[in-house]
């Protein structure tokens, strides 16, 4: 089989590991099966898509939406590259499942438009497919309504063009969304469990995404909530992307 690529932008050593072994257990795959590029690390090079069975994105702290003179020249590389790469997948209809980052970079292809209108508090939230997402290959698996780890200061307020919408919550009108066939976005993140979404509570305590006097109270409300079935996504791409 050839690999899938994994491109990760946290810095932080423990909560990027935490995030590629989660998506490796949710993938079912093996490490030299899914191949890890750290963007706030190292540039991401040159990627011929022939050499790949799909690409997955994971999260992070950095949002499209940040005024450019806040944004760090890792940042800024970071989000060239991914919109090279991500014009070229369009082009290509090449698989592609961006989580949460992946709204900010498919978000902002032609015509669509990414910014705070939509933001949505850290926790879980019932996510409602909509008739498009039932019938989805991949966005099938899972049922039409179900409850999903999320947390964001930006969304899609425009998709776009010819971008289909699969997933929504009562507070954020795109949550997933798809280009062509194989290219594909969620708002929220298919790989969180329990556990791993205190410990980005925990982790990203001072970066705005809410008061420090919730902390405590939003990790109780995580450990609370029912989230099994996102993951399911992970294993369904690569069920349907992976090729010799």
């Amino acid at each position: 089989m050839r690999p899938f690529l994994f491109l990760g932008t946290r810095a932080e050593d423990d909560v990027a590991q935490q995030e590629y072994d989660a998506v490796l257990a949710g993938t079912g795959l093996h490490p030299d099966e899914l191949v890890r590029v750290r963007l706030e690390a190292d540039p991401l090079g040159d990627v011929d898509l022939a050499d790949w069975s799909g690409i997955v994105l994971g999260g992070g702290p950095f949002n499209r939406s940040d005024p450019d003179d806040t944004k760090s020249p890792t940042q800024r590389r970071a989000e060239a590259e991914l919109h090279d790469l991500a014009q070229r997948v369009v082009a290509a209809d090449f698989p592609f499942l961006g989580a949460c980052y992946g709204i900010g970079v498919l978000g902002s292809l032609a015509g669509g438009v990414v910014d705070r209108t939509w933001g949505e508090p850290i926790g879980a939230l019932p996510v409602r497919l909509t008739p498009e997402g039932v019938a989805d290959p991949l966005f099938g698996v899972v049922p039409p309504v179900f409850d999903a780890y999320l947390g964001h200061k930006e969304a899609v307020a425009r998709l776009p063009d010819g971008a289909v919408l699969l997933a929504s919550t009562e507070t954020c009108p795109v949550h997933a969304f798809r280009i062509g066939r194989n290219v594909y976005a969620t708002q929220f993140h298919p790989e969180l469990d329990a556990v791993a979404i205190c410990d980005r509570i925990d982790a990203y305590s001072a970066h705005g995404y809410y008061a420090p006097h919730e902390q405590e109270e939003l990790k109780a409300a995580a450990r609370e909530a029912m989230v099994t079935e996102p993951v399911r996504l992970l294993a369904r791409f690569v069920e349907l992307h992976a090729r010799s």
